[in-house]
């Protein structure tokens, strides 16, 4: 059961890395973006305009999130690694603070669109998915874009698809 399961996400994985790479022009095009993005110091999420321009296409956000939320963030995501869920306990150190900072990004949208229009439409992402109340995960293609390694995504596109 946990195999299939495993499966699935990782076929749906795939297919949603796929239509948003097809969205921004195709999977060179895409990867070219991620690799933009790693290549930015500071972290583009930092950028005090809410705007990634590069020379393929530009990613556009409503607030600016500033560096104690995005170093926040990514330690959240290193606690994420072990359970799963963002939503700390009651409790917990900085329960204040994750708590805004989850309320503060949870309802935001990142418009990825190509300098060309003729490339695609582009996609949004949220960084979040929220399951229920107390559950709250990283959105795969919001972490796929900002954080996880290149090769990595690269890896998931060439991944064999199983039934």
């Amino acid at each position: 059961m946990a195999d299939t399961l495993n499966k699935t996400i990782k076929n749906d994985t795939k297919k949603q890395l796929i239509e948003c790479a097809q969205a921004f022009g195709g999977k060179n095009y895409f990867l070219q973006l991620l690799e933009a993005l790693r290549e930015a110091r500071p972290h583009p999420l930092m950028a005090k305009n809410s705007k990634f321009h590069f020379s393929m296409g530009t990613i556009k956000w409503k607030k600016v999130i500033y560096k104690d939320k995005v170093h926040l963030l990514i330690s959240m995501l290193k606690d994420n690694r072990n359970n799963g869920n963002l939503i700390p306990k009651k409790g917990d150190k900085g329960y204040k603070t994750k708590m805004n900072l989850l309320r503060t990004l949870g309802p935001m949208e990142f418009e990825v669109r190509p300098k060309n229009t003729k490339d695609g439409d582009g996609f949004i992402i949220h960084p979040f998915d929220m399951i229920d109340k107390n559950t709250t995960h990283l959105n795969y293609m919001f972490n796929a874009v900002f954080f996880v390694p290149v090769r990595i995504v690269k890896k998931a596109f060439t991944a064999k698809t199983k039934e």
